[in-house]
């Protein structure tokens, strides 16, 4: 289980950041796009490799226009 935007979740420990984006329906290649997991944010270029830990706090942020 991780902590996916606040909400508990039943999947994405040992999935790749790429794969907790899929399952928001974020594409990966979306501008404005920044995840952090347990407070550190990772490098796009990292996306397909990094490896959700069990436990991790993941944040998926989405940059908005407006005003």
């Amino acid at each position: 289980m991780i902590v996916l935007n606040g909400t508990p979740n039943e999947r994405g420990a040992g999935e790749s950041v790429a794969a907790i984006l899929e399952l928001l329906a974020v594409p990966a290649r979306t501008r404005g796009v920044a995840v952090a997991v347990d407070g550190e944010v990772i490098r796009r270029a990292e996306w397909e490799t990094f490896t959700i830990p069990e436990g991790a706090r993941v944040e998926v942020l989405t940059a908005m226009q407006g005003g």
